[in-house]
């Protein structure tokens, strides 16, 4: 065989294997209402709405919250978490908001006795948070909460994105908000 045959197959084997050991690409940006994988779960956005302390409704999601300070607003973002691997694994603790401006809002830490918030415990193999039949999975919106306070003018810097850590090679998936 001559040298520049065995070259050129040897350049298309190796084209080959560096397919191969790319594998699909991971969407680490999706709108709300698009799943996303961030580590070894799938997060879902179903809905994100600012929340109103005086509405029915509102005050169920908010059992536990402190009070809201002064030219700050209450913004849920109600979400799944779906775990369809073979091991348990923990949602991420550290998911944030940020907007525009690069302001970012964490989650504010509601108490367990709170129906709706989403739990970060360890999911089993196979479970979705909320869980079928629990409150927040029978409520209207049929998500559990992140629940943060954030200022009354961020609307004006929209697009807001979910940014939930714990991605493959630290890598953030982000989920731009519809609000």
């Amino acid at each position: 065989m001559n040298l520049k045959k065995l070259f050129v197959i040897g350049l298309a084997a190796a084209l080959a294997l560096s397919i191969v050991a790319c594998g699909p690409e991971e969407e680490l940006e999706v709108r709300e209402g698009e799943a996303i994988e961030v580590g070894e779960l799938e997060y879902f956005v179903k809905l994100t709405r600012f929340l109103n302390p005086d509405d029915t409704e509102d005050k169920a999601y908010l059992e536990g919250a402190p009070k809201n300070t002064p030219g700050k607003q209450y913004l849920g973002v109600f979400l799944t978490v779906e775990n369809t691997t073979d091991e348990e694994h923990e949602p991420s603790r550290s998911i944030t908001i940020v907007d525009t401006r690069e302001t970012r809002y964490e989650a504010i830490a509601l108490p367990s006795s709170n129906n709706y918030t989403l739990p970060f415990e360890r999911i089993p193999s196979d479970e979705i948070v909320p869980p079928p039949g629990s409150p927040a999975e029978s409520g209207p919106i049929k998500g559990a909460l992140l629940l943060f306070s954030v200022d009354e003018r961020v609307v004006e810097n929209r697009p807001l994105e979910l940014e939930i850590p714990g991605g493959k090679f630290g890598e953030a998936g982000r989920v731009e908000l519809d609000i």
